[in-house]
């Protein structure tokens, strides 16, 4: 079955269109974190370690500050800002490496790099 040329021409913008998209942003195309929040919560910790990776490192950028030492309850009372199991996400954050804690477990720090 044939194409009429103006299907075809159509088609052939599409496809410029798409290549010229991703000549502009080389990056491998990723799902966004902020679809995993819905009213500023987090609605689910997702179980892929790849995609909650992506989740970790968004909470680190934005409820720890670089240098500064939390307590427990403090890293709790951030964590429950988006998610009421707060002590998960902070096992996350501290078995990924991107939270640190002293060995008594009395303070947090954001950690400097990550594993």
């Amino acid at each position: 079955m044939s194409q009429s040329p103006e299907h075809q021409s159509s088609q052939s913008a599409d496809a410029d269109a798409t290549a010229t998209a991703t000549a502009s942003d080389p990056r491998p195309t990723r799902r966004d974190v902020h679809d995993l929040f819905s009213g500023g919560r987090l609605t689910v910790i997702p179980r892929k370690v790849a995609r909650r990776e992506q989740l970790l490192a968004h909470l680190t950028e934005t409820l720890f500050a670089v240098d500064r030492e939390y307590t427990e309850p403090e890293v709790n009372d951030a964590l429950r800002t988006v998610h009421e199991d707060c002590s998960a996400l902070r096992r996350y954050l501290i078995t990924s490496g991107r939270l640190t804690r002293t060995p008594d477990g009395r303070t947090y720090r954001r950690a400097a790099t990550t594993r």
